[in-house]
């Protein structure tokens, strides 16, 4: 028998080992999609109802367990513990809010009417789906796919990322308890991008949902590019940008896009990676950002008072520490206010990057071009409106965008001009459930949440039914 792969989850905190999962083997590899296939062609067959009631007992119980798998990913992917809990609560009313609108958005659409004949479209489920999904916000990820997928008569394989595996564990588990049948759900620990590819290729499955980086999302839909009948689904990176207009009240946008920027170690696809700010009020607001950021607490994700915890790896801590380089050895100044927090983190050999903000940026460094996936805010200042808009889609990126300013109705006639899948006016950083959240240019394809989030987990079926000819 062939060796099984052994994945360790290593603490973001301490770089200390805290979990091991074992891959399946090829034979358990190939029999995944085979189970899956069979429990599909029996899900199908349950009534939409039946299906809303197992996910709506599977959401309640979701909700019973917060505080267990708010410790869990705390441990697991360094989030202080003071808004783990807030990512199930999250992922739990975006799953309600899917569940609320299943209905309507399952129904058959019917045809123009015609005396003798009746026309209508049916959606049906399309098969087994195979869920790749990131650790940054794995609860939140996973509700963008699984809940339409099971609302609409799909089975579902789920591929964690080696860094969060026990959230699998836990979501099967808490939905063979709402009563869902064991195969409808099913999950494999991997981190060999062969088996990944040979389970993409495997013909049962219909659908790859990827959430990751875009080298990741590009192989997945390499590797399901031979394939007609099979969809591909992506959710990747951003860079995403804020435009801070004169007239804002400087001290509020500062709070808000510091929150935008640094929350969950900046480690978010939608996360404020570059802001751009009118001339006029650009010193005020870098030192309300520097108010800002004294007050905040770098340190261990455990302390109920910490506001900013370490990054995922070493690796992504180089990473980032080079983008900070290469802007610096550019010209860019670091600002970043005094918070003794920032200069002498826990002693746990842990990842701590501090928040950074850097100013004097342009287009010819990394952190204003690359996604940068840390703590760090780099500063531009513009001349204009269109100056700022012509900076905030000079990227490969196009997730969200924000644009903050009282002009409410100024703000939505720039962001007509903007290259993006969302774009806020005075918020950032909230992907709403009743918006499709898409990404354009390089940060994903289809989309997930909203009526539209179901349509990518059904196929179309036209009926044309003519009254029999009575003679």
């Amino acid at each position: 028998m062939a060796a099984q792969e052994t994945l360790t989850t290593i603490s973001p905190t301490t770089n200390q080992p805290i979990l091991t999962r074992h891959g399946p083997t090829s034979v358990d590899l190939a029999a995944l999609p085979q189970r899956a296939q069979t429990a599909f062609l029996k899900y199908r067959q349950t009534p939409l109802p039946t299906r809303q009631k197992i996910v709506r007992k599977a959401l309640q119980l979701l909700n019973d367990h917060q505080e267990e798998l708010a410790r869990e990913l705390t441990e697991q992917m360094g989030r202080p513990i003071a808004y783990t809990a807030k990512e199930i609560t999250t992922a739990v009313a975006r799953g309600e809010y899917m569940l609320k609108i299943s209905s309507d958005a399952l129904a058959d659409t019917p045809g123009e009417p015609q005396e003798g004949f009746k026309r209508y479209i049916r959606k049906v489920p399309l098969g087994p789906v195979l869920v790749l999904f990131a650790w940054n916000y794995p609860y939140l990820i996973l509700v963008n796919s699984l809940i339409p997928a099971l609302l609409a008569g799909n089975s579902v394989i789920l591929k964690p990322s080696p860094q969060t595996p026990t959230i699998v564990e836990q979501v099967q588990k808490i939905f063979v308890e709402a009563g869902l049948d064991e195969d409808v759900i099913q999950y494999f620990h991997c981190g060999d991008f062969a088996k990944i590819e040979k389970m993409v290729q495997a013909p049962e499955i219909q659908l790859v949902c990827f959430t990751g980086s875009v080298a990741g999302g590009l192989a997945v839909q390499k590797a399901a590019a031979g394939r007609v009948d099979c969809r591909v689904g992506l959710e990747l990176g951003g860079k995403d940008p804020a435009y801070v207009r004169p007239d804002v009240d400087l001290a509020w946008a500062a709070e808000e896009i510091v929150d935008g920027a640094v929350f969950n170690s900046g480690q978010s696809c939608c996360s404020l990676e570059r802001v751009y700010v009118h001339e006029s009020v650009h010193d005020d607001f870098v030192t309300a950002v520097q108010k800002v950021l004294s007050g905040y607490k770098l340190g261990d994700p455990n302390d109920k008072d910490t506001n900013i915890g370490p990054v995922i790896s070493k690796a992504a801590a180089v990473r980032i520490q080079s983008h900070i380089d290469d802007a610096l050895a550019k010209g860019a100044k670091n600002a970043t206010p005094e918070n003794k927090t920032f200069t002498s983190p826990p002693a746990t050999n842990g990842n701590y990057i501090p928040p950074t903000l850097l100013t004097h940026v342009n287009h010819t460094m990394l952190v204003m071009r690359d996604e940068t996936f840390g703590p760090i805010l780099p500063i531009q200042s513009v001349a204009s409106d269109s100056e700022a808009v012509s900076l905030m889609n000079d990227s490969h990126f196009g997730l969200t965008a924000s644009i903050w300013t009282k002009d409410v109705e100024k703000g939505e006639e720039l962001s007509e001009g903007v290259e993006a899948g969302t774009v806020f006016v005075n918020r950032a950083d909230f992907p709403s459930p009743d918006l499709a959240w898409v990404g354009w240019k390089e940060s994903g394809r289809g989309q997930t949440l909203s009526r539209f989030g179901f349509e990518q987990f059904v196929k179309l079926r036209s009926h044309h039914v003519k009254a029999y000819p009575v003679a």
